[in-house]
């Protein structure tokens, strides 16, 4: 029996109240109306000749499009921004790690063509090329320092004077000169060319990579002194950045002694000096590592020295011919081709004569 106000028949299939209501569960209050992207005319509005039914509303509203706009506007600068930013520099992209290169070395002694001038220190800087030289770290002056690609320009002066630093500990100080240490050289390298040096200055060899000439200048305190302690100096330093994040500095200077024969075993100490000039053409590498780490790797080597006989084995420590000492008829030592393993490599010059003080 149908129940009260229904129709006789029961209630529609597809109606409230009869059959599976598939609308059932909408819910049409006013958000949904509002989100609506048609809406119906009214009876008044339809009443028009050719009046449509319904009217489509914009998808955006209008009171609140520009704040929409500007969000998204915001969203996409900030997503192009950080896309930017990780492409060029992403932070978890890690260093290279780069291994250092051993020392490529050559020594060349330079022989004169006669008798070792000598004299007063004052007497024979006055009367050679020295004479304009500056003494000690004075000598070794800054290029004018400018940024690279890579490199910032307080980076670029950081590595110079490293290099300044390592010129003044190997050619420079004192106790170095003399044998007594090789410390102040030894921290400023790579960690690893440690051992390389370490080799090169305990165990000697004119074989290219160890000999202790290569990494400091060093006189056997035993047969020579300084007769005085203001090295006279002059050079360039250069710098370049050959590869992204690496600099490359050149260094080549003239480094003048005054020496005089040491203290010996039945004889005094000479009162007479003698000048020594070694030239050292340097190269080293430098990366951003190196530069925060205050070090550097030492890639080349190249030293000429005189005057010293071509027969002086010259490895482990300089040879000076002193005040009066001429060079032996001997040629520079032999090498033996057959020999196996890295060959030595015995060189030797002429050392000019206007490179010694005028009489």
């Amino acid at each position: 029996m149908a129940g009260r106000g229904d129709p006789p028949e029961g209630t529609p299939e597809g109606l409230p109240g009869g059959g599976e209501d598939e609308y059932g569960s909408v819910v049409f209050d006013e958000s949904f109306v509002r989100a609506a992207r048609v809406q119906e005319f009214s009876a008044a509005e339809r009443m028009g000749e050719h009046a449509p039914a319904v009217r489509s509303l914009p998808a955006w509203n209008t009171k609140r499009a520009p704040a929409q706009i500007l969000v998204l506007v915001l969203l996409v600068v900030i997503a192009f921004g950080t896309a930017v930013f990780l492409g060029v520099r992403h932070p978890y992209q890690p260093a290279p790690d780069r291994k250092a290169e051993r020392l490529r070395i050559t020594v060349v002694p330079l022989a004169p063509p006669g008798p070792v001038p000598g004299g007063t220190p004052a007497e024979l800087y006055a009367r050679s090329p020295a004479e304009q030289f500056r003494a000690g770290a004075a000598g070794i002056t800054m290029p004018p320092v400018r940024r690279t690609q890579h490199f910032t320009e307080g980076q670029v002066m950081t590595a110079l004077t490293t290099v300044k630093d390592y010129l003044v500990a190997s050619s420079l100080d004192p106790d170095v000169l003399t044998g007594d240490t090789a410390q102040p050289v030894r921290l400023l390298l790579h960690p690893d060319q440690m051992a390389q040096f370490d080799r090169s200055v305990t165990s000697p060899a004119a074989d290219g990579r160890h000999a202790a000439i290569g990494w400091l200048v060093r006189f056997d305190p035993a047969k020579v002194a300084l007769a005085d302690p203001e090295v006279r100096v002059r050079g360039t330093l250069e710098v370049l950045e050959p590869t992204p994040g690496t600099l490359e500095i050149t260094s080549v200077h003239t480094f003048v002694y005054a020496l005089r024969r040491a203290d010996g075993v039945g004889r005094p100490a000479s009162g007479e000096a003698s000048l020594f000039t070694v030239r050292r053409e340097l190269l080293f590498r430098v990366d951003r590592e190196d530069v925060s780490h205050h070090r550097l790797e030492v890639r080349s080597s190249h030293v000429q020295a005189g005057p010293q006989s071509c027969s002086a084995e010259a490895s482990g420590v300089l040879r000076p011919l002193l005040a009066g000492q001429r060079p032996d008829s001997g040629g520079p030592a032999a090498t033996d081709p057959y020999a196996t393993g890295r060959p030595n490599a015995a060189l030797c010059g002429s050392l000019a004569p206007g490179a010694q003080p005028s009489p």
